[in-house]
């Protein structure tokens, strides 16, 4: 079983993702669909940000609407999440034998970048999940370096999913929805870039991001929701096989892709 599970980026796109999951939606539930049972399900959300790695220890992790201004439905959703101690105890020491430090939270839930993606992908809730959080002060490096230090866990059944968005400009949605509604060039170009240097093995490229990619600083004003992206690239290995499992748009500047990575 181990061998045979990657590591997955998804996105979770604008909270209503939950009620219209569109064909992203389609996309990564099929992907969840195709893969054997994993013992456990690591979550990295952009949405959980601290400033060292903590580890969700909670026996049942709240759904948390972290949202406001959207309808009323949203908050009714839920995910009965179950945690497991044993499963959150290898977390925490993987991270540790890495030479990362690595906190605790008893009372940790799911936020929206981890509940609405594994609602759509494991709807019936019956795989233990453990959330971890991203440090965005450490930028790439520190998120593809969390990334390593989970490599060993994948290997025991451990899959790890990180949900955020390739493109991630909400002033740029807010400027889009109150005009013409277009889609600006550099959402694609960058989307594009990504694809390229992923299917390329260009580890090194996507690091520097910031200075090679087109739109790289626009399509990333702050960089919490790419982050999650990297520790998919840093747990499943240089030599991964990488596929692309969904690409588009929602919401006029939200790219919507989601990878898989294979560890070889």
């Amino acid at each position: 079983m181990s061998h045979h599970l990657p590591t997955l980026f998804v996105p979770h796109g604008a909270p209503t993702f939950a009620l219209r999951p569109g064909a992203a939606g389609a996309a990564i539930a099929a992907a969840a669909g195709a893969l054997p049972s994993p013992r456990a399900i690591i979550v990295v959300s952009a949405h959980w940000d601290t400033a060292e790695p903590t580890v969700g220890f909670a026996e049942r992790p709240e759904t948390i609407h972290d949202f406001w201004g959207f309808p009323e439905a949203l908050y009714a959703l839920r995910y009965p999440a179950t945690g497991c101690r044993e499963a959150a105890e290898e977390v925490v020491a993987a991270l540790q034998s890495a030479g990362l430090p690595a906190q605790a939270d008893a009372g940790r839930g799911l936020d929206h970048g981890a509940w609405v993606p594994l609602r759509l992908m494991f709807p019936e809730a019956d795989i233990p999940v453990i959330p971890l959080s991203i440090q965005s002060r450490g930028g790439v490096q520190q998120a593809y370096r969390l990334g390593q230090a989970l490599a060993p866990l994948v290997a025991r059944g451990f899959l790890i999913i990180t949900s955020g968005n390739v493109t991630h400009n909400l002033r740029d949605y807010q400027a889009a929805a109150a005009s013409d509604g277009q889609t600006p060039a550099y959402v694609r170009q960058f989307s594009t870039w990504i694809s390229e240097q992923i299917s390329a093995g260009a580890i090194d490229a996507l690091l520097d991001y910031r200075r090679q990619a087109p739109g790289g600083v626009q399509a990333h004003p702050s960089e919490e929701h790419l982050l999650p992206l990297y520790v998919a690239l840093g747990a499943a290995g240089r030599n991964a096989q990488p596929q692309r499992i969904h690409a588009g748009i929602d919401d006029y500047v939200i790219a919507m892709d989601a990878y898989s990575f294979l560890p070889q």
